[in-house]
């Protein structure tokens, strides 16, 4: 039994490494009376949506149940990709080429969106594309993670390398791996200071923001929508759902059913050496595998401590306790850290849905863009830019994830009693993979 004190530092918390910098925040003015838009969740999607609107002279008010920035968005581990998830993440199947092919092309486009914001708004956010590398957990998984990197970038234009045992030094300083892919189109940003220039922003522009302002119900009224939250009545034109992971059954319950909130947990370790950041990864690259029960770690923009991400078992669990399990599996890649301790550990909800892929239209009274998957950072705000777009009626084109089917899971109502049986599922498969296959 490894003690306490030989694994966290005298300073260790229960929070997000990310809001050292920029802490969530709390606004209490009082609420608006009426509105054109009534915006629910302060992510990276509401705030975009927020911003656009308010840029074309629309009164908004975008509503958190908690603090805001205190949610998924700036929980994550920060990096930002384009149409590479639906190629990894198996999206790719069952879905119509032609829509895929366009879905393919707006995530491209949201990652074009996001470096062009933060760099034409000059937004505070720790934006750097170094790529990211995906490791093959299990020998069977190369040639996979090979055709898998073929297809990206085949579909998306983005540059790919492959790598062996061997020569994976150039870009992750472990053995774990069999190898896999390098895809340079790939970067990273620091959450919680994002989020935060994006409330700058959208206040410039004369949006409202309101934190513990929990959306109870929203019904239709003679000139829109009635929003009753916890703290008052608002008066809207329309009303847009944008709360991922986060999706409330009581106010938005057709959505709750098609929004599965898988939680996730992430370590961050104390100050680390420059040169062991840079022998274990190499151009502070974005670093994930092959298994279905992923890793994901990246060095902190600062390049001060390694971040690490996954699940640590099939249930949820205190933060403490999961920064235990989180470390062996951090030490099972990278056997140097064992001396190091952890500063913070964390968690947050991603929103998964059943076709893994997000999911923009009107359900509930409102209107919604929901369904990150794991790829939220670069995706959700595209997309709360491109649904303040369909208000305005000012779209260039049709959005390829606005459509009509949202498909929901049968015997679900928004509390995810089956999780752990799939986590189960994958970590067995997982397990045997990389033991004999």
């Amino acid at each position: 039994m490894v003690r306490d004190d030989a694994v966290f530092s005298d300073d260790f918390v229960k929070r997000p490494y990310w809001w050292d910098a920029a802490p969530p925040e709390t606004c209490l003015d009082a609420l608006p009376t009426e509105v054109d838009v009534a915006i629910v969740g302060s992510g990276y999607a509401g705030l975009n949506a927020a911003i656009e609107l308010a840029r074309h002279g629309r009164r908004v008010v975008v509503l958190d149940a908690d603090e805001l920035g205190s949610g998924a968005s700036t929980r994550t581990g920060g990096m930002v990709s384009s149409g590479q998830k639906l190629v990894v993440g198996g999206a790719i199947k069952g879905i119509a080429p032609e829509l895929f092919q366009r879905m393919i092309e707006d995530s491209i486009a949201s990652f074009a969106f996001i470096q062009q914001l933060v760099e034409e708004q000059k937004l505070d956010a720790d934006l750097e594309i170094k790529g990211r590398y995906f490791g093959a957990h299990a020998a069977s998984h190369l040639p996979r993670l090979y055709q898998m990197g073929d297809i990206l970038a085949r579909v998306t234009g983005v540059k790919v390398h492959r790598f062996n045992r061997d020569d994976q030094h150039q870009v992750i300083g472990s053995d774990y791996y069999h190898g896999g892919i390098l895809v340079d189109d790939y970067g990273g940003l620091h959450p919680a200071k994002y989020h935060r220039a994006l409330r700058e922003l959208a206040r410039r522009h004369g949006a409202e923001l309101r934190s513990h302002a929990r959306v109870l119900e929203i019904k239709p009224a003679s000139r829109g929508k009635v929003v009753l939250t916890q703290r008052g009545a608002i008066e809207a034109r329309e009303v847009l759902v944008c709360t991922n992971g986060y999706t409330d059954a009581t106010p938005t319950p057709s959505l709750a059913r098609r929004v599965v909130p898988v939680r996730s947990y992430q370590i961050a370790t104390e100050p680390l050496p420059p040169e062991l950041i840079e022998r274990l990864v190499p151009g502070g690259r974005m670093i994930t595998d092959s298994r279905r029960d992923l890793i994901y770690s990246r060095p902190s923009p600062d390049g001060s401590r390694l971040l690490f991400g996954s699940r640590p078992g099939l249930y949820e669990i205190d933060e403490r306790q999961a920064a235990l399990k989180l470390r062996a599996r951090m030490l099972e890649v990278w056997p140097e850290l064992a001396d190091y301790r952890l500063s913070h550990a964390w968690s947050g909800k991603v929103a998964m849905t059943v076709d893994k892929t997000a999911h923009v239209g009107a359900m509930d009274e409102a209107h919604y863009a929901l369904g990150c998957n794991g790829n939220g950072v670069a995706l959700m705000s595209w997309l709360g830019y491109r649904l303040a777009q369909k208000l305005l009626e000012s779209a260039p084109r049709p959005l390829s994830f606005d459509r009509e089917k949202f498909q929901r899971l049968p015997f679900y109502d928004g509390r995810p009693w089956f999780l752990p049986l799939a986590s189960g599922w994958y970590r067995l498969r997982d397990g045997i993979e990389r033991r004999w296959r």
